[in-house]
């Protein structure tokens, strides 16, 4: 496999090369991938807060924990006021963006309560000043133009999985091409578009090749990949998965991305393994910090419904701190906005 400088146009099989890497031809990956952040970022890193709006959803995503038949789990959906209070912590503590998340929640993404979603999106951003992101699931063109008019900046829609029978499996009784789509819609409505991977959750080396490879001719600014964490509510993971091996999974994808899309900004989630996992996604060649949560506002995490949040290691003062020590640094407001506008035009 070839690791030369500037090359960022790998086949399938190197891919998968890279993603079975152990050893030495590991640390070869990541150090490339490393270098290659370093060519398009500097040492600069991004920090993403995390506002999850509601924990209702009206789907039935096997791997999620917040999942429409799960009727174990307390769920919450947030006033306005109360995230205009996190957001403006947030924004205090020095993020570059503001993750507004939230579960497909008919409350906010239905014709009829989708008013609210976009008056909290121009709230946030009138109030803060920040890039806005918005995760509330499959949208159509004329709610994604809606968003953008709004005030909103990033639209994150996740397909997990490039596998078709997989994602049937992950995501049930979903349409795999609408969810392609609506991304395409969001890029053509003047909105930044996410991608994600769930890694660990039973795809095959080469299905997760072809999805880093279908991910780079989307039209993406950001592109993740996420270890699947199980919960009694979703399906157990594959014999034999430890935890280490997806999270392995993950980085050798993060490191994978970051070569094959050395200009895309790639996460490095708190949400999995908390302050502690942070340094390992850094060096894999991350280069946003995401799932940066104020404490004492009641705000659930995603695959971790509460890791690290009150003990406010998943603060801002607590994740530069640990930049430091990797010998990076975080980003400015502006960097990011320059970041965000240059993106726009291309």
């Amino acid at each position: 496999m070839s690791l030369d400088e500037g090359n960022a146009m790998f086949s399938k099989e190197e891919l998968m090369a890279f993603l079975t890497a152990g050893g030495e031809a590991r640390e070869r990956l990541f150090a490339a991938a490393r270098e290659a952040r370093r060519r398009a970022f500097g040492n600069r890193i991004f920090l993403y807060g995390f506002l999850y709006l509601s924990t209702h959803c009206r789907n039935d995503c096997t791997f999620c924990q917040y999942r429409r038949s799960n009727t174990a789990i307390d769920r919450y959906r947030k006033r306005l006021d109360e995230m205009l209070e996190a957001g403006g912590r947030l924004a205090a503590d020095g993020v570059h963006l503001l993750d507004l998340t939230l579960g497909e929640d008919p409350h906010f993404v239905e014709p009829a309560g989708f008013h609210r979603l976009l008056e909290l999106v121009s709230a946030l951003k009138e109030t803060t000043g920040l890039p806005v992101m918005v995760s509330p699931g499959v949208l159509g063109p004329d709610q994604l133009r809606a968003l953008r008019r709004a005030g909103a900046d990033w639209y994150a829609c996740y397909q997990e999985t490039h596998d078709r029978a997989l994602f049937g499996r992950l995501r049930i009784e979903q349409d795999y091409d609408c969810r392609m789509r609506t991304r395409r819609d969001a890029a053509e409505a003047g909105l930044l578009a996410e991608d994600g991977l769930l890694t660990g959750a039973g795809e095959t080396v080469e299905a997760l090749a072809e999805s880093i490879l279908s991910m780079s001719r989307e039209r993406l600014g950001q592109v993740r990949a996420m270890s699947y964490v199980p919960h009694e509510s979703t399906f157990p993971s594959s014999a034999g998965e430890t935890l280490e091996a997806r999270r392995e999974h993950e980085l050798l994808g993060i490191a994978a991305m970051r070569l094959t899309m050395p200009d895309r900004l790639i996460p490095a989630s708190l949400d999995v393994d908390g302050l502690e996992g942070l340094r390992m996604r850094l060096r894999a060649g991350a280069n946003v910090v995401t799932s940066i949560v104020p404490s004492g506002c009641g705000l659930a995490g995603v695959a971790s419904r509460d890791l690290d949040i009150e003990n406010e290691r998943r603060s801002v003062a607590a994740v530069v701190e640990e930049l430091e020590r990797c010998g990076l640094a975080p980003a400015s407001a502006d960097d990011y906005k320059a970041w965000v506008a240059a993106r726009r035009t291309r």
